[in-house]
C-alpha cells in the first residue's frame, strides 16, 4: 500500500537467523528493480545473522519462471525458506494479469506442496516509477520485507517442528 514503508519494522521482533539457510530466486526481467530488491533482501538477511554462505541466490529470466526456479532451489539446496523476487509492470495487454495470476498461484501451490515457506516478494505495479519507489525508493524495499518474512516464517516452522506431539 502506498502509505506503508516496506523497509519499516521493529528489529526486536525478528528471530535469530544465525543458523538459517535462505534461498532467493530473482527474476532478471526489470533487473534494475529486482536486483535492487535482491540487494535489500541480502542486506536484511545478513543484518539478522544469516551467514553469507547460507544465502543461495538463483536467477531466472522472468517473474513467471520464479515458481519453477524456487522449486528447483528448494529441492537442490535444502533451504529453510525461499524468497521469490520479481516485478511485473502493467502494460497495454492482458499479459500483466496472466503473469500475476500465474506466479501468485504458483507460489501459493509451492507453500502447500512443500515443507518450507516460499515468500511472495513480487511487485505488481501500474508504472515503472511505482516499482522504483518500492525497490529502495520512498516506499522502502520489498526485498527487505521479503527477507523479514522469510526469517519469521522459517522460525515459525522450526518452532512447530520442535514442539512435542
Amino acid at each position: 500500500m502506498a502509505t506503508a514503508n516496506l523497509s519499516a519494522y521493529d528489529p526486536g521482533t525478528i528471530p535469530d537467523a544465525g543458523m538459517m539457510r535462505i534461498g532467493i530466486v530473482v527474476a532478471d526481467w526489470n533487473h534494475e528493480i529486482t536486483h535492487a530488491m535482491l540487494e535489500g533482501a541480502v542486506k536484511t538477511l545478513k543484518k539478522h545473522g544469516v551467514r553469507e554462505n547460507n544465502i543461495i541466490v538463483k536467477h531466472v529470466p522472468g517473474t513467471f519462471e520464479l515458481t519453477f526456479g524456487a522449486k528447483l532451489l528448494a529441492s537442490a539446496d535444502d533451504p529453510d525458506a525461499v524468497i521469490c523476487l520479481g516485478c511485473v509492470i502493467q502494460g497495454e495487454t492482458p499479459h500483466f494479469t496472466y503473469i500475476c495470476q500465474g506466479v501468485t498461484g504458483g507460489i501459493t501451490q509451492l507453500n502447500l506442496d512443500h515443507e518450507i515457506p516460499f515468500i511472495f516478494g513480487v511487485l505488481t505495479t501500474e508504472t515503472h516509477q511505482q516499482a522504483v519507489e518500492r525497490a529502495g525508493g520512498k516506499h522502502g524495499n520489498k526485498g527487505d520485507e521479503a527477507a523479514v518474512t522469510a526469517i519469521k516464517m522459517a522460525s515459525l516452522l522450526m518452532e512447530t517442528e520442535e514442539e512435542p506431539e
